[in-house]
C-alpha cells in the first residue's frame, strides 16, 4: 500500500486542531440569542423598542427614537415609565463650549449595539461614546470624550420637572401623567455645574428644569454617573442606588443584569431547530418579561390609586399592563413559568381595586389607562385559580369584578358608570349598533372608538362566564345562575345564515345590507375592534362547541376556517390597510399581528383536521415571526403577540384562558425542556422534527399513548414528557376524536 509521506500525522493533527476548536467554542447562553432589534421597524403601527432592563423591573431604558429607521436622537432618557411611553429625565452629552445649542440639537449615532442588559453608543459629531447598564431601580452611564476639551452632560426634565445639585449630586423630580418620578443621580467625580446658555432656555437658580455638568479635566476625559429612581421620594431614589449599584464599575452592573437574565430565560431549553429560530425565541421569551412591572421599594409602593404610600407586606406590587392584549398567552405563560409572581401580580390587581373602587383594564404606574373593551382581569384571575394558583383573595376579586361589571360603563375607551347603553344590553342581551352613516346620539360615546358593539356583547359574555366559574367556586348559586345566563349572550348576534357574529340595532334587526369586510369604519370600529367580521367569528373562548352547533358541525367550522386563510382582501393594499391599520400580517382574511387571532389556527384541532393545524402554525411563524428589524408582524404590545410565538414555538396553545388545557400544534425544535417552580419539568420532545417534518404521526404523554389534541395544565405542572412522532406528510387519522 502506498502511502503519502506524513499524511497520517497531518490527519492527526487536523483531529487535533478540530478537536481543540470544538472544545473552545462555547455554548451560547440563551440571553445570547437575545436580539432586541427584532421588529424595530413596524409594518404599520408601532414597532417594539430595544429596551434594556432587568425582568419585569422598575426601571426601563431605550434609546429615544420613533424606531430603527429614525435619524436622530435628542437624548437618553433615565427612565420609561410605562410600556412605549413616558421618558422621563434626559441625559444629552455634549463637547465643545456650546452646550446649550447641543441640548437642543438632535443628534446621529452609530456603532450601536444592544442586548437586554448593556446598551452602547457613538455619538457622531460629538465623538463620545456612551454606555449604560441597569438594575432594577438604577442605572449607570459610562461616557468616553475624545479629544474636547469642554465635555459633559446636560440633564433635563420636562415640565413640571425640577432638578438641583450639589457637589457630585443632582436630584430631583419629573412629572408624566401626574405622578412623579424621583432621582438620585452621582458622579464618579464631582463635575463643574451651570446653568444652559442665556438665550436657549432662559437664566435662572441652577437646576430649574435642566442642569449643566462639565468634566473637570480636559481632552479625553471620562465621566461615570450612577442613578437611582423612585415614585416614593428623592431619599427612596437615594436608597435604591445604594441598594442596587454599589461601585463604580459598569462591568459589574453589566454581569449581575447578564447573569439575572440568563436565570430567567434558561427556565425553557431548547434543542435543535435553526439559529434564527432560537433567536426569535429567547427573543420573544425577552419581551414577555417586560411587563409586569414591581415598583415595590423597600416594602412600600407609590399607589396612584389611592394617591399614597401604601405598605406591599409580603407581597410585591406589580402594575403596567394592557390586560386586553395579555390575557391571551402572556398571562398563561406566566402561570405556566412564575406561578408565584403571577399570585403577586394577580393580588396587586385586587389592591389596586380595594384602592379606587373599580377593577381596572389597563393599569400603569399613572393610572387605570382603561382602553379597548371587556375587563379581561377577569380571565387572568380566573386562568390562574384554575391552574392550581391560590394564594391571592378570590373571594375580594370577584366581589370587586362583579361590582365593576355591572356598574361600569361597557363602552370602549370610556371610564364611568353605566349608561343607557349598558342597561339595553342588560335587558336585551347585547350591544346595539347604529345603521350604517347614522349619527350617535350620546355624546359619552368615544367619537374614534365609537360602540364596537359586537365586539363588545363577545367580551362581555366571555367575562361573565369567567364570573360564572368564579362564583360557582365560592359557592354564588344565585350569582352562578345569572352570570352563566349572560355568558350566551353571544347567541343573540350570531347570523347562523352567514355563519358571522352580526350587528344589530336597537329594534333587534340585523344590519343590512352588510359587508363583513367593510361595513363597520375605521379599525370596524362600529361594530367590531382592530379587526372586521372574520376575526370575531372565531368566540367566545368559552363555547367552542356552542360555536361549532351554530356553525352546522365540525366540517362548516373547518370550511370556514379555510375560507378564512383564502379570502382575500377585497382592496388593494393601500385601501384596506388605511381603513385596518391593525390588521398586518395577513394570509386570506387572518391577521397574524393583532391579539384576538392568536387561537384561530388551532381550532383546526376542534373541526377534525389537526394536520391543518400544524400546517397553518409552521406557516405562520416562519412568514411572520423573524429575526429581522420588521420580525414581528403587528403591535406586539408588550409581550402579547411575543408569548404566542413562544408557546406554538414549544408545540402547544392555551385557547382558552380559564379552562386549564392546551391544544397541540406543531413544534419548532426537536426538544424543549420547561423548568417548573416546584422543581419538576415537563418536556416537548419531537423527534424527527425538522422544517419539512412538521406533520404529527403519533402523542405520547408520560409513555401513554395519546390520541387527542389536547392536555392538561396538571400535566404540565406535575412534570413530564410528550413525545411527538413527526412527519413530511399528513397523519389523517391523528387527534381525530
Amino acid at each position: 500500500m502506498n502511502r503519502i509521506p506524513g499524511l497520517c500525522t497531518v490527519i492527526v493533527t487536523a483531529i487535533l486542531i478540530s478537536s481543540s476548536i470544538s472544545c473552545s467554542q462555547k455554548t451560547p447562553d440563551p440571553v445570547d440569542y437575545v436580539n432586541p432589534y427584532m421588529g424595530n421597524i413596524s409594518h404599520l403601527l408601532v414597532p417594539t423598542y430595544p429596551t434594556v432592563h432587568l425582568p419585569n423591573s422598575m426601571l426601563r431604558f431605550y434609546p429615544e427614537r420613533d424606531n430603527y429607521t429614525t435619524n436622530k436622537m435628542a437624548g437618553f432618557p433615565l427612565n420609561v415609565v410605562s410600556h412605549r411611553s413616558g421618558t422621563v429625565f434626559m441625559i444629552i452629552p455634549f463637547s465643545g463650549s456650546n452646550a446649550g445649542e447641543q441640548a437642543l440639537t438632535p443628534f446621529t449615532t452609530d456603532n450601536e449595539k444592544i442586548s437586554p442588559y448593556r446598551y452602547s453608543v457613538t455619538l457622531d459629531e460629538r465623538n463620545i461614546g456612551l454606555e449604560f447598564s441597569p438594575a432594577a431601580r438604577a442605572g449607570f452611564f459610562r461616557l468616553k470624550f475624545n479629544d474636547s476639551p469642554n465635555c459633559g452632560v446636560v440633564i433635563t426634565t420636562g415640565e413640571g420637572g425640577k432638578l438641583s445639585c450639589g457637589e457630585k449630586v443632582v436630584s430631583g423630580y419629573d412629572i408624566f401623567r401626574g405622578v412623579k418620578t424621583y432621582l438620585f443621580l452621582e458622579f464618579e467625580r464631582a463635575p463643574r455645574f451651570d446653568n444652559i446658555t442665556p438665550g436657549d432656555q432662559g437664566t435662572g437658580a441652577i437646576g430649574s428644569k435642566s442642569i449643566v455638568a462639565s468634566c473637570t479635566e480636559n481632552g479625553n476625559g471620562e465621566m461615570r454617573i450612577r442613578y437611582g429612581i423612585s415614585y416614593i421620594s428623592e431619599e427612596q431614589a437615594r436608597k435604591n442606588l445604594e441598594a442596587e449599584i454599589g461601585e463604580w464599575d459598569i462591568d459589574k452592573v453589566e454581569k449581575r443584569a447578564r447573569d439575572i437574565w440568563n436565570k430567567t430565560l434558561s427556565v425553557i431549553e431548547v434543542e435543535g431547530g435553526t439559529d434564527d429560530q432560537r433567536h426569535v425565541f429567547y427573543t420573544s421569551l425577552y419581551r414577555c418579561f417586560e411587563r409586569m412591572v414591581d415598583i415595590t421599594e423597600d416594602g412600600r409602593y407609590f399607589s396612584v390609586w389611592s394617591g399614597q404610600i401604601e405598605s406591599a407586606g409580603d407581597t410585591a406590587f406589580y402594575t403596567d399592563d394592557w390586560v386586553w392584549d395579555t390575557y391571551l398567552a402572556m398571562h398563561p405563560l406566566q402561570v405556566i413559568l412564575n406561578p408565584g409572581t403571577q399570585d403577586e401580580k394577580i393580588t396587586s390587581y385586587i389592591r389596586m381595586a380595594r384602592q379606587s373602587g373599580w377593577m381596572p383594564t389597563f393599569p400603569t404606574p399613572t393610572g387605570d389607562h382603561h382602553a379597548m373593551n371587556g375587563n379581561h382581569s377577569a380571565a387572568v384571575i380566573l386562568d390562574a385559580w384554575n391552574k392550581g394558583i391560590r394564594g391571592f383573595d378570590l373571594e375580594e376579586a370577584y366581589r370587586h369584578l362583579k361590582h365593576t361589571v355591572l356598574n361600569e360603563t361597557k363602552l370602549p375607551w370610556i371610564r364611568g358608570k353605566a349608561t343607557r347603553l349598558d342597561r339595553f344590553y342588560d335587558e336585551n342581551g347585547y350591544f346595539p349598533g347604529l345603521l350604517k352613516g347614522e349619527t350617535e346620539p350620546y355624546s359619552i360615546v368615544n367619537s374614534f372608538e365609537r360602540r364596537q358593539s359586537v365586539a363588545v356583547t363577545l367580551a362581555s359574555a366571555y367575562d361573565d362566564w369567567c364570573l360564572a366559574q368564579m362564583a360557582k367556586e365560592l359557592g354564588r348559586k344565585d350569582d352562578y345562575d345569572f352570570f352563566i345566563k349572560r355568558s350566551l349572550n353571544y347567541r343573540n348576534l350570531f347570523n347562523t345564515e352567514t355563519g358571522f357574529y352580526h350587528p344589530k340595532d336597537s329594534l333587534g334587526r340585523w344590519i343590512e345590507p352588510f359587508d363583513y369586510r367593510f361595513d363597520s369604519g375605521t379599525g370596524a370600529r362600529d361594530y367590531y375592534d382592530e379587526n372586521n367580521a372574520w376575526t370575531y367569528i372565531w368566540q367566545p373562548y368559552h363555547a367552542f362547541d356552542d360555536l361549532i352547533r351554530m356553525m352546522g358541525g365540525k366540517e362548516k367550522l373547518g370550511d370556514k376556517l379555510d375560507q378564512l386563510f383564502s379570502e382575500g382582501l377585497g382592496r388593494t393594499k393601500w385601501i384596506y390597510y388605511s381603513t385596518f391599520p391593525d390588521a398586518t400580517g395577513n394570509v386570506g382574511q387572518f391577521v397574524m399581528g393583532n391579539e384576538p387571532s392568536m387561537h384561530i389556527p388551532y381550532l383546526y384541532n376542534l373541526a377534525g383536521t389537526p394536520w391543518k393545524a400544524q400546517k397553518r402554525l409552521r406557516m405562520l411563524m416562519d412568514t411572520w415571526f423573524r429575526n429581522d428589524l420588521m420580525g414581528v408582524p403587528g403591535d406586539e404590545d408588550g409581550g402579547g403577540l411575543s408569548a404566542f410565538y413562544v408557546f406554538s414555538a414549544m408545540g402547544f396553545y392555551p385557547i382558552a384562558p380559564g379552562i386549564p388545557e392546551y391544544q397541540i400544534g406543531s413544534p419548532l425544535f426537536k426538544k424543549i425542556r420547561i423548568k417548573l417552580q416546584n422543581g419538576r419539568t415537563f418536556n416537548v420532545i419531537a423527534e424527527n422534527n425538522s422544517q419539512a417534518n412538521k406533520y404529527v404521526q403519533s402523542a405520547w404523554l408520560n409513555g401513554k399513548e395519546l390520541g387527542k389534541t389536547s392536555f392538561t395544565h396538571s400535566d404540565i405542572t406535575e412534570g413530564g414528557t410528550l413525545i411527538l412522532k413527526m412527519g413530511d406528510k399528513p397523519d389523517y387519522r391523528w387527534g381525530v376524536e
